[in-house]
């Protein structure tokens, strides 16, 4: 099993229940190393006093908050940890709420929530109470130097957590509450919108997913160990305006209808590179 993230108590009502916590997710990508043009060899990193231009290690690095221009209050590790507030340890429910009113602008990261030995009952008592009355828990929970507001919720037979931002964190885009106030549609073109969403309707799956870009790395990796050439994947035309709402709603459906089947795949597939030999290439030439 992978190493937990925090370890602690649950606390709810005056239940109190051992848990640990564990990653939900973490991104997947392709990791390029830097190298010098020249000779391949591989670029360091390294970090430099401003002040006299040395290499410093980072065992001679303390943290420094800037409360005026160049000036600092430099605080130490073990003065951190004397402010801790107890969720760093226990992490108490503060109320329910209807799952649905939470919007999905605040979510931040996922954690799987697991009940030690001695907490697995309270544990398995909450997760079904959540499950029958369509509420998620509210809790506050510290780790990392941050305290967060978290939410608990019911997946498949344990509990899921996950950490939210505060609502000073969420930003407002000028304009946007009022991006369509002053457009009309008519009720032909929603009729028809909704028969486009109908026609790309489909039960969500994850698997059918995946990032064409990271895959498309790697196959370029690939070619190059087997002195092969990418093909360059045709761009998309740029869309043209468009003219005539309801006109470009029907053929949008039409296309749909036609590519419905395995569109996801398809759509996919498009976007993927392919290889040629750079040796027939020559021959040809």
């Amino acid at each position: 099993m992978a190493a937990s993230v925090w370890t602690g108590y649950l606390t709810f009502g005056l239940i109190s229940m051992p848990v640990r916590l564990f990653s939900g997710a973490r991104g997947s990508r392709v990791s390029f190393n830097m190298l010098h043009r020249e000779d391949h060899a591989r670029v360091r990193q390294q970090m430099v006093c401003s002040e006299d231009g040395k290499v410093i290690s980072r065992d001679e690095i303390v943290k420094g908050y800037e409360f005026r221009k160049g000036e600092y209050v430099v605080i130490e590790p073990d003065e951190i940890k004397k402010i801790e507030p107890k969720t760093a340890k226990a992490m108490e429910i503060l109320e329910f709420v209807p799952a649905g009113q939470i919007d999905p602008l605040y979510f931040e990261s996922s954690y799987y929530l697991m009940p030690e030995e001695a907490g697995k009952r309270p544990y398995a008592l909450l997760q079904k109470a959540l499950e029958e009355s369509e509420y998620v828990a509210i809790a506050k929970l510290a780790m990392h130097n941050r305290e967060y507001t978290v939410f608990l919720r019911p997946y498949k037979h344990g509990m899921m957590l996950h950490t939210m931002y505060y609502k000073d964190e969420v930003r407002e885009v000028e304009g946007f509450d009022d991006a369509t106030k002053d457009v009309q549609v008519k009720e032909a073109e929603v009729k028809v919108a909704h028969q486009l969403i109908e026609a790309l309707a489909a039960d969500w799956d994850p698997k059918k997913y995946y990032d064409t870009f990271e895959e498309n790395l790697k196959q370029l990796i690939k070619a190059r160990l087997e002195g092969k050439e990418v093909i360059p994947i045709d761009r998309a035309a740029k869309p043209g305006k468009v003219v005539d709402l309801m006109a470009a709603l029907k053929q949008s459906l039409d296309q749909m209808e036609k590519k419905k089947p395995q569109r996801v795949e398809a759509a996919q597939a498009e976007s993927s590179v392919k290889l040629r030999s750079v040796a027939k290439k020559r021959a040809k030439g």
